[in-house]
């Protein structure tokens, strides 16, 4: 029986496969998908096993286990380090002071990190709690400075009239001066620390493997669903449930979409579409007669209100449905290894 980490753990009372886990949730799905791809069948099921099952994991010790596994992959290698220093002691050794300078300060321009983007690490909910109370022009530097998802969900959140000062500004807004950039991003940084490092508190579990598992191949994903299937199917079930939602159906190629249809009742699938988005609607209808498309798109117009229960409960049986026709090898869902094996 797996038992979560505790707030009072030391480095000294993990496991070597529990340091793995940590060190997982501690890089980002695609880093950790390609990590689990190296490494052998055994080794990851135990690892995932850790992964479903590890709970939060308080920052100091997520740092502690980094810093370990980076002593020893650098008292291990001889690889030469990167970055603007190493690159300036190379370039001082080749070239004179003033070419080495000027190449440096191109170099220095390019690499500069891009303004806030520490803050891309943090929950827009946090993250909006701490700046709503901000001056709109300070809001609209952080905002037209994050990707536009994130900014929206944090335009979103604020009270309607600092919306339409924080949209003024930012559409308002002209060069800024890279040191007052800088002076606001340093101050935030510093106050931002901790809520950072507790939004680290919230990975791991059975999300995390989903979504390391998605990044796998089809091969090694099957293997590792087969090992845990064996000690908890309930679990097993849990993860697929999060690797596969309905949208994913877009997923599924023409051929296959077919299959799926011929085994999904016309009322259930009408049921199911009720809050499919376009482009899947779309998919479905031009892999049926007209006429079906016809019946199905009427069954939606004229199905009046109906319990969101109701249509992800449908959904769910579609999408079980894809799942058994994708194990049998009776469809390929793109981007999930099985293209690999086809024969051309």
């Amino acid at each position: 029986m797996f038992k979560s980490i505790k707030p009072t753990d030391t480095i000294d009372d993990l496991s070597g496969v529990r340091k793995a886990a940590v060190l997982l949730l501690a890089l980002d799905g695609e880093a950790s998908g390609m990590v689990l791809k190296t490494m052998p069948t055994q080794a990851v099921e135990e690892v995932t096993r850790e992964l479903a099952s590890i709970g939060s994991v308080p920052p100091r010790l997520r740092d502690e286990v980094v810093t370990e596994f980076y002593n020893l992959a650098v008292s291990q290698s001889w690889a030469v380090e990167g970055g603007l220093e190493n690159a300036r002691m190379l370039l001082a050794n080749s070239l004179s002071k003033e070419d080495a300078d000027a190449i440096m300060q191109r170099i220095s321009h390019q690499v500069r990190k891009t303004p806030f983007a520490f803050l891309q690490k943090a929950e827009s909910s946090n993250l909006l709690t701490f700046i709503q109370d901000e001056h709109p022009q300070t809001i609209a530097l952080i905002v037209s400075h994050l990707q536009y998802a994130k900014a929206s969900e944090i335009l979103g959140g604020l009270p309607t009239a600092k919306q339409i000062e924080v949209v003024k500004r930012v559409a308002n807004m002209e060069q800024t001066n890279p040191e007052v950039i800088s002076e606001v991003e340093k101050g935030l940084e510093a106050r931002l620390a901790n809520m950072l490092n507790q939004s680290f508190e919230k990975l791991g579990g059975i999300n995390s493997v989903a979504e390391m598992l998605n990044l796998t191949d089809r091969t090694t994903e099957k293997s590792i669903m087969e090992g845990l299937e064996a000690d908890d199917p309930d679990l097993v079930e849990e993860i697929r449930r999060l690797m596969f939602v309905f949208e994913d159906i877009n997923l599924v190629d023409d051929k296959g979409i077919q299959a799926v249809l011929k085994e999904v009742e016309n009322d259930e699938l009408s049921l199911a579409l009720k809050t499919a988005s376009q482009d899947l609607q779309d998919k479905i209808f031009r892999n049926m007669s007209e006429r079906a498309a016809t019946l199905i798109a009427e069954d939606m117009e004229f199905m009046g209100p109906v319990r969101v229960s109701d249509v992800e409960a449908a959904q769910q049986r579609i999408v079980d449905i894809v799942r058994r026709l994708e194990d049998a090898g009776e469809i390929i869902i793109s981007g999930r290894g099985g293209d690999k094996d086809l024969v051309v």
